[in-house]
């Protein structure tokens, strides 16, 4: 065994394949999601189908005062060493970045950073207090390209995940000496429910050149880079991003 991990936001899309190459890989793996569902019973299935341990556990990451019970039912399967900090929000419409709610711009601080920086606190302090020690111990964060790709017509998203790009780099400065690697993933376009609404958009301009590789991104994708990580297979890096994205970033000219 490889250590146990967590996956937030895990039902379904990027979480889902990152909790079944994590279980594939070794790992005993508790999947979280907001709320109980035959969706997040189904990926505990198939964990278990793995020969690998599995629980679900339901809580809002947003709500701080959860993050204590969350870790503790994860923890019934094994000694946790791996934190994936996958569950976030999109927009709640797109649109004029001058006409941004605070609703829709507090949804994503709240779940997209908030929720994350929080999680990994409470988490980082337990692994700290660990007496035995996984082969690697790690926190990955799922971030987006729009950390630094501008999006105006999803400003606050943007502002979010570019949040998320720099806890990944406080946590990997107050950690790396600690044995504890920490990670950032951004992927670009990936299918998922979350892109579906501007797939078709994303489709024509993934075509006429929008990425290098053309085609949309899979879960299984950033999935591998995922593991690659929690298996401490990168061990002379300090918070650096990883872009699975297919060359969207990549400056041509």
């Amino acid at each position: 065994m490889n250590g146990t991990a967590l996956v937030t936001g895990a039902a379904r899309g990027i979480g889902k394949a990152i909790a079944l190459t994590l279980a594939q890989d070794g790992f005993e793996v508790a999947v979280n999601d907001l709320a109980a569902s035959s969706e997040i019973d189904a990926v505990v299935a198939e964990i278990k189908s793995l020969g690998r341990k599995s629980i679900a556990v339901i809580g809002d990451i947003s709500n701080l005062e959860c993050h204590a019970a969350m870790l503790d039912r994860a923890e019934t399967i094994g000694p946790l060493s791996t934190l994936v900090n996958n569950a976030g929000v999109s927009v709640l419409n797109r649109g004029d970045l001058l006409e941004v709610s605070q609703t829709s711009y507090n949804r994503c601080m709240d779940i997209n950073v908030r929720g994350t920086f929080f999680l990994s606190q409470v988490f980082a302090k337990r692994l700290l207090a660990q007496t035995q020690k996984a082969k690697h111990r790690s926190i990955i964060n799922i971030s987006s390209c729009n950390a630094t790709a501008v999006s105006i017509a999803r400003g606050e998203y943007c502002v979010s995940k570019a949040a998320v790009s720099m806890t990944s780099k406080l946590f990997a400065a107050r950690l790396s000496n600690e044995g504890i690697g920490v990670y950032e993933i951004q992927p670009g376009f990936i299918e998922t429910d979350m892109t579906a609404p501007a797939k078709a958009k994303y489709d024509k301009m993934i075509d006429e050149g929008l990425t290098v590789i053309k085609r949309f991104g899979q879960p299984a994708d950033v999935a591998r880079v995922a593991s690659t990580m929690a298996l401490g297979l990168l061990p002379y890096t300090v918070g650096q991003a990883i872009q699975v994205d297919g060359g969207l970033l990549t400056v041509r000219y």
